[in-house]
């Protein structure tokens, strides 16, 4: 691996000189130099860093030498990632983003994100770190790079008050389940249940205004989120509170990028010191769920419980 990545250096460096020396041969000083400089430059540190071809990332130090650090959360998904009336973030997630980005010392860049599009913002170098209601599971870490988790999920399933959907064997064959592209719930039905006809949006919007317009009998998210929405919509049950297993959320960096990983799991273990994550429930999701649901979903120092 190591004298691939060294082969590819030196082929960026031997085309940059030929470059070069076309341009000596012209006598043209032109600022096309400072970019072909710029360009040996990336490649070391790509090369450093261990990224592979298509995988881009920042580091811990680069970060800081940045003064700000980008965060990918969602902007529709109300309590945990949204958009308020004045235009600002707000949200569980968001919450923990600004005390990352105050603890780093820069300032933060909320990147808007849907839940089919996490992996390649992180690949791609369009963000730093994931926040956005992000489940661990064995296939996305093998993509991504979970640090310690900060909060429970399972997935539930939520239906129309006067038609509860109580178990999946309920949903008949003309029948259809609205989930999002992406989520474990579309992964999971597909593997578990492939006899129901999925339904899938980009958007957590989406999914909504479909469910509520009937294009299907249910809709199958994080319980978390079902449970919300169910509390804050009339007309709407979670006959489903729990479907497979247990899991966790929790934030995720690009793969290889360990400075960053590990200064994030040193924050949390750090936070639960001051009860950090059952603060931040308080701040933005017991309008939502009341005081029953904070011990079984908080997860402080990330150790789960």
């Amino acid at each position: 691996m190591k004298n691939t990545k060294l082969f590819k250096l030196l082929a960026v460096v031997i085309a940059v000189i030929m470059v070069v020396g076309v341009m000596a041969a012209c006598s043209k000083a032109t600022d096309a130099d400072k970019g072909v400089t710029e360009a040996v430059a990336d490649a070391a540190n790509n090369a450093d860093n261990g990224d592979s071809d298509d995988t881009i990332y920042r580091t811990l130090d680069q970060i800081k030498k940045s003064g700000s650090i980008k965060i990918g959360v969602f902007s529709d998904k109300n309590p945990f990632g949204y958009v308020d009336e004045n235009g600002k973030y707000q949200g569980y997630d968001v919450y923990f983003a600004r005390r990352i980005a105050e603890d780093l010392g820069v300032e933060v860049e909320f990147v808007s994100t849907e839940a089919a599009n996490r992996v390649e913002a992180l690949q791609t170098g369009k963000v730093d770190i994931i926040l956005a209601n992000f489940t661990v599971t064995e296939e996305r870490a093998q993509q991504v790079d979970f640090a310690l988790p900060y909060m429970n999920v399972a997935l539930g399933v939520v239906s129309p008050s006067d038609k509860v959907i109580t178990e999946l064997s309920q949903i008949g064959t003309d029948d259809a389940v609205i989930v999002i592209s992406g989520t474990t719930a579309e992964i999971y039905l597909e593997e578990n249940n492939p006899e129901i006809t999925l339904k899938k949006y980009d958007t957590y919007s989406d999914a909504k205004t479909a469910f509520e317009n009937g294009q299907g009998v249910a809709w199958a998210n994080d319980n978390t989120e079902v449970i919300a929405y169910a509390n804050t919509v009339d007309g709407y049950t979670v006959g489903i509170p729990k479907l497979g297993s247990d899991d966790t959320i929790a934030p995720a960096v690009t793969k290889g990028n360990e400075s960053l990983l590990n200064w994030i799991n040193d924050e949390i273990k750090a936070l639960a010191d001051e009860q950090f994550f059952h603060k931040d429930y308080e701040e933005t999701l017991v309008d939502t769920y009341g005081k029953d649901y904070e011990e079984e979903l908080v997860v402080e120092g990330g150790v789960i419980k």
